[in-house]
């Protein structure tokens, strides 16, 4: 069992969210709701959460297959369901930006084992309704 703490630490929505592992993350309402900009929008923390579950997916399956993976970078685009709440995520576009000697057809069969059958995070997206979206590039040369 997962445990999180969370303490509301700035204004009325600042809050900070702590793992049993003492890393901290920062969470906050827009200010249109009466936030403050303290910290990441919760929902935008799920986006966080794919990105990062998803590239742990895709850089160890290219390692399996011997691909030197130089550098890294994601862009993802998320858009919500208008006038509902809750407001789910709609429609998610992913950039996955490789960089090095990587195979094109390797590197767009990591991120298809990645969204479609390793990355819990994707699956409880999709189980929610969000249309996941991918694109890959693959870079020669290191320009992050």
């Amino acid at each position: 069992m997962a445990t999180i703490e969370l303490k509301r630490v700035s204004g009325d929505f600042g809050f900070e969210a702590v793992d049993a592992n003492g890393h901290t993350v920062k969470m906050d309402s827009s200010p249109e709701s009466g936030g403050q900009d303290f910290g990441i929008r919760p929902m935008q923390i799920l986006l966080m959460g794919l990105a990062g579950c998803s590239a742990i997916d895709v850089i160890s399956i290219l390692k399996k297959q011997r691909q030197e993976v130089k550098d890294y970078k994601m862009i993802v685009n998320g858009e919500r369901e208008a006038g509902k709440e809750p407001s789910l995520w709609e429609d998610i576009d992913i950039e996955f930006h490789l960089y090095g000697d990587i195979d094109e057809d390797k590197a767009a069969r990591a991120v298809e084992l990645s969204l479609n059958k390793y990355c819990s995070v994707a699956a409880t997206l999709g189980k929610a309704g969000a249309d996941i979206k991918s694109k890959v590039f693959i870079h020669p040369e290191v320009t992050i």
